[in-house]
């Protein structure tokens, strides 16, 4: 379907900027040149001491002091050993040893195979992995004396001091049988293709086995050569049969794999599992069908007995837990829940009983960020300031001592990577109208080097104008109140009338009015707030950040309130009188698509234009674990699967419309798109429609970016 040592040079440089010329932003700077692309650090490592940390460079990995911030020396450097661009790295347990993966081609949108090598950091000698293939999920044992990989379905693991493969599997088979890592549906909706795990001891692999055979195929046409040819996949579909999926532990001392009792139940989802320090129990989440009830269950990697450690149920769903973290004493657990109606931390112990609730009060844990078991704290980020700022805290085990570590109090959305120990960190920060700044911090919050300031693009944006995001609140006449940003012409003037342009996503649990750096779309906006109209954002009722009652209000009624809040919003900025209320757009994509369709159905008399991206038209063909998480099965809640599908108001369009969709799509088909096509021509309805051929729900490559966002500025300029 991004720090406050540089605030006041920033106010200085936009300062200059005003009396400067003012450029205008292209299509071309924002999706060709590269004009606006903040500078950052690829896939940073924390070394085990703790005191170094590792950034990856076109050149070889690069060690870092966090005491200091400078550059130490490279711990690889790739001068000499022939290889093809490294994408990413992992150090073995002792750090003698980096698993190093190149030519990563993609699968779906989250997987893919590369090719792998393994560097000795002692005598600097490379040797890939293996000659018999691309690779999904190399990863090293603990030990560091072996990797495990996912092959053609099936699970493998090689001795790294022979070269020897070992087949752990043999039943995978395309599209029947998959070992090791996950189907589809379990990679879109559960974000998981990691399917096996080393032992602690790295004496066992536990793996996932989906038997996909009774999922139903959907067939995408490719195009480009004589004749299209077919590509099929297994896509359940709500309400359809789904993978049917097992546990198992593979003992590599004795070749056997025990098949755990994950339950009498097969219709039901496993969507996570990890080794306790207990290097006998492996932990895994069970969650039904409806997906409004999850456990925790451990099993015994010997007998594959199981025993219920946690149970958490919900009226609506169960979301699937940001963190749930074993800690070394071996004693106990932190998990987090909307149990008391926001996303909090809980500390637990291993019988399953509640030690306490660490975080408490009316805002939601967006995550974890670090554990000090040591020093017994804990470094988390939140909304508590605000729902549309991301905060840093750290608190103790006790939910005690809570300390607030925003740079200098300075709002906004805060990011952070932690040494080992939690001595140090890397903190990345942005506002709506900051570039990423990355600083280095010691646990107390206190800045000992800024690492990356972007200020070079920081005055570049200065010098392409004036317009910025701009935060506030608006009641809707039932008396809800949804936060908004906009964005207004540098050269506003309050007596004058402008068109104005909605963003939406609007879908469970998400949030597009951030206090956050907003990438290619946010000077997008600011180029159409340039060219004259008035840019807006809001989050409705469903969208994150302010408890669950908020969010899953939408519950069973996917849609329903969503559109009424987009109407509602529409009307309440067309009162004011510097909105033209006659020329009001929408635009969205995926379920922002299916939201912007919707709404100048159902909004017909408020909405002028509509652009919609790669929309679901109708939840029946969307997948079952997302649509049935907020509706439930098709068969149970008919309405509120039809109520509010664009597919069945088509008569009601009298704006303009584009539609676009890329035939590639394999998460929300092309099929949504062309029965929508089928309901406007049968009602006798005008649009605008642009395909995509072979691209994928992003829709990108080549030029493609750049020839869409034309497209649909064209399109708004002669619309709206």
């Amino acid at each position: 379907m991004k720090r406050f040592s540089l605030f006041f040079p920033f106010l200085f440089i936009a300062g200059v900027a005003f009396s400067q010329p003012t450029k205008q932003i292209t299509l071309e700077d924002i999706w060709a040149k590269g004009t606006f692309a903040p500078k950052g650090f690829q896939s940073i490592r924390s070394m085990q001491d703790g005191e170094h940390y590792c950034v990856l460079t076109l050149s070889g990995i690069e060690r870092y002091s966090y005491k200091t911030g400078d550059k130490v020396d490279n711990v690889c450097s790739f001068s000499g050993l022939s290889l093809p661009p490294i994408e990413d790295y992992e150090f073995s347990s002792d750090e003698q040893k980096v698993l190093l993966s190149s030519g990563f081609k993609p699968i779906y949108r989250h997987s893919g195979v590369s090719d792998y090598y393994v560097y000795n950091v002692a005598d600097g000698r490379v040797k890939k992995i293996s000659n018999n293939g691309k690779q999904r999920l190399t990863t090293l044992s603990p030990d560091g004396t072996k990797v495990a990989f996912v092959r053609d379905n099936n699970l493998f693991y090689m001795d790294l001091s022979t070269d020897k493969e070992y087949q752990v599997t043999t039943d995978g088979r395309l599209n029947h049988i998959i070992n090791g890592t996950t189907d589809w549906v379990y990679e879109e909706e559960f974000a998981i293709t990691k399917g096996f795990y080393w032992s602690p001891d790295s004496k066992r692999i536990a793996y996932y086995r989906f038997d996909e055979s009774n999922v139903r195929e959907f067939t995408m046409q490719t195009w480009g050569g004589l004749y299209p040819e077919n590509y099929n996949y297994k896509y359940p579909k709500a309400g359809e049969d789904n993978s049917v999926v097992d546990i198992y532990i593979y003992n590599l001392d004795n070749n056997q794999s025990v098949r755990l009792n994950t339950g009498s139940e097969n219709d039901q989802y496993l969507p996570r599992m990890q080794w306790t320090k207990d290097a006998n129990t492996l932990a895994f989440m069970r969650m039904n069908r409806l997906q409004n009830k999850m456990e925790l269950l451990l099993a015994n990697a010997t007998t594959g007995k199981i025993k219920t450690l946690y149970t958490e149920d919900d009226k609506a769903y169960v979301e699937v837990p940001d963190t749930w973290k074993f800690l070394d004493d071996g004693k106990s657990f932190l998990i987090t829940s909307e149990r008391d109606g926001y996303n909090h931390i809980y500390l637990y112990g291993m019988d399953g009983s509640l030690i306490r609730q660490i975080t408490s009060g009316d805002f939601d844990v967006v995550d974890i960020r670090g554990i000090d078991e040591k020093g017994q704290k804990i470094y988390y980020r939140s909304h508590e300031s605000s729902p549309i700022n991301t905060d840093l805290y750290v608190i103790d085990f006790k939910g005690k001592k809570r300390v607030c570590l925003n740079n200098g109090g300075r709002l906004g959305t805060y990011q952070a990577n932690f040494s080992n120990g939690c001595k140090y960190y890397i903190c990345i920060f942005s506002d709506a109208n900051t570039a990423p700044i990355y600083t280095l911090h010691n646990a107390k919050g206190k800045e000992i080097k800024v690492l990356q300031d972007n200020a070079a693009l920081q005055q570049r944006l200065s010098q392409y104008g004036r317009e910025k995001k701009e935060f506030g609140t608006l009641t809707t006449s039932e008396g809800v109140e949804l936060n908004y940003y906009i964005i207004k012409p540098a050269d506003f003037d309050e007596n004058k009338q402008y068109p104005l342009f909605f963003y939406v996503y609007g879908g469970p649990g998400n949030q597009q009015v951030t206090n956050s750096y907003g990438w290619s779309d946010y000077n997008w906006f600011r180029m159409l707030a340039q060219k004259g109209y008035v840019v807006a954002c809001f989050d409705g009722r469903g969208t994150g950040g302010r408890g669950a009652e908020f969010k899953k209000c939408t519950y069973r009624n996917l849609g329903h309130y969503e559109c009424i809040d987009a109407i509602e919003a529409a009307k309440w900025f067309g009162k004011k009188p510097w909105i033209d209320e006659n020329r009001i757009g929408i635009f969205g994509w995926s379920f922002g698509g299916y939201l912007s369709s919707l709404c100048i159905l159902k909004g017909n008399d408020v909405f002028k234009s509509a652009i919609a991206v790669a929309p679901v038209t109708t939840w029946r063909y969307y997948d079952n674990i997302y649509t049935e998480r907020f509706l439930q099965r098709p068969q149970d809640n008919p309405d509120g699967y039809d109520n509010n599908s664009p597919i069945n108001f088509a008569d009601r369009l009298k704006g303009n419309y584009l539609l676009v969709h890329g035939t590639g799509d394999d998460n929300v088909h092309f099929q949504n798109a062309l029965d929508l096509v089928t309901a406007l021509e049968k009602a006798d309805k005008q649009f605008e429609m642009r395909v995509y051929p072979n691209k994928n729900h992003s829709i990108y490559g080549g030029n493609t970016r750049l020839n869409l966002y034309k497209l649909m500025t064209d399109f708004i300029e002669r619309k709206l």
